[in-house]
């Protein structure tokens, strides 16, 4: 049984000559197809770089139940609309932009820092 489905006739043209539209990009600042695939395959949050450092060199490890609260507390935030949030969870503090599901930094509240975060637009107790 056909598929009786109307082409436009300028691209039976185009097709026909060998034409193939160009695959569709993501805008400038957005992520690809492949990369939204792959972190909601993963279903939790990434660290950028500058949050990775931070972590190794105060040897913070985020495994397990740690990770889990933290992915909750990010999923909480995007409900309610955060964009850039600061999430608390023990001694810790992490700046995470919530759109992208990315931890920009992070911070031991107890060894240090001004204390004063800014260019946030919400704070999540994570428990």
């Amino acid at each position: 049984m056909a598929n009786n489905v109307p082409i436009d006739p300028n691209l039976r043209v185009q097709l026909a000559n060998g034409i193939r539209p160009a695959p569709a990009k993501a805008a400038d600042g957005d992520q690809s197809f492949a990369q939204a695939l792959d972190q909601a395959q993963q279903g939790g949050v990434k660290f950028s770089n500058h949050a990775q450092k931070r972590l190794q060199s105060r040897e913070i490890q985020m495994a397990g139940d740690g990770m889990n609260r933290l992915v909750e507390a990010v999923e909480k935030a995007e409900t309610r609309g955060g964009k850039e949030s600061l999430v608390l969870m023990d001694d810790l503090a992490f700046i995470v932009n919530v759109p992208e599901r990315t931890v920009v930094t992070a911070i031991d509240t107890q060894k240090g820092g001004e204390g004063v975060f800014t260019q946030i637009d919400s704070v999540v107790l994570a428990k």
